[in-house]
């Protein structure tokens, strides 16, 4: 009974905000402005591969960001019309 209830309490929700988060992840694209866990507020450039994006944090200068770093997006851009 108390193992059900903190599955219910603690457990249950960590995994569907881990969920949440790597949904958001998968989603980034060029042009979305984030926030990295470290604080830099920046606009994605380049996503570089499934482990890395490009971002831009100043004119003219760009970071390699690990995408599970990424806290929160910003603003989405919209998906280019094909």
């Amino acid at each position: 009974l108390i193992f059900g209830i903190m599955y219910f309490l603690l457990i249950r929700p960590q995994q569907k905000k881990l969920k949440e988060h790597q949904a958001m992840v998968a989603a980034l694209r060029r042009g979305d402005q984030v926030i990295t866990q470290g604080g830099l507020i920046g606009k994605v450039t380049k996503v570089k591969d499934d482990n890395e994006v490009e971002v831009e944090i100043a004119t003219g200068v760009s970071v390699r960001v690990v995408r599970s770093t990424i806290a929160t997006v910003t603003s989405k851009t919209e998906p280019a019309k094909v």
